[in-house]
């Protein structure tokens, strides 16, 4: 590779991590051609995208990224490596768990991960459960709306009951004066005589 190739490559992977908050490196050293671009292919359908690319222009790209130190991750650029990056927190751990339950690899070497940096494959399980965005909004969404979805269902039937309620009492209240004033009228004719 001339001088000027390895310049142009490092532009590339600079442009890619630029402002990218989310970045993957895996180790695909094993998948054969048709294992590696189906493992491609399922990452352009999660809109993860993939780049093979040397340990040492990886690392003097990320070394020229202005406000993230990248140099917690250095230690595993050694072998094959493929860089990751991707908008979802957790969706290249996923891409990556759900590609290992038929193979091998790829394996997690070190990932920044919402301002995190996580270094080694045996941080897969806790990147999986890193909760997306969206995962996040919708939470909280759900969790606002069931009160709410309360008092909505409790202001619905609110009319029924209230209804229900009236015609029960309703009765008990034309019965009460009713049964009431024969026993009053009974009182005052009994009193009346004693009170002669």
């Amino acid at each position: 590779m001339t001088k000027d190739q390895k310049v142009v490559a490092i532009q590339e992977i600079k442009d890619l991590l630029q402002d990218a908050k989310v970045v993957y490196v895996a180790d695909l050293d094993g998948l054969n051609a048709a294992k590696s671009s189906d493992f491609r292919r399922q990452a352009f359908k999660q809109n993860i995208k993939v780049k093979v690319v040397k340990n040492t222009l990886l690392q003097k790209a990320m070394e020229q990224i202005d406000g993230v130190d990248f140099s917690e991750m250095f230690e595993t650029f050694k072998g094959n490596s493929a860089l990751m990056v991707a908008e979802t927190a957790n969706a290249p751990a996923k891409l990556i768990k759900d590609f290992r339950k038929k193979e091998e690899k790829p394996a997690l070497k070190s990932a920044f991960v919402q301002e995190t940096f996580y270094v080694g494959d045996n941080n897969l399980d806790a990147l999986v459960s890193i909760k997306s965005k969206e995962e996040m909004i919708g939470e909280i969404i759900g969790l606002l709306q069931s009160p709410i979805q309360r008092v909505v269902s409790a202001l619905q039937n609110k009319p029924e009951t209230v209804e229900a309620k009236a015609e029960e009492a309703a009765p008990a209240v034309e019965e009460t004066p009713a049964e009431s004033a024969p026993e009053a009228a009974a009182e005052s004719t009994e009193e009346t005589p004693s009170a002669e």
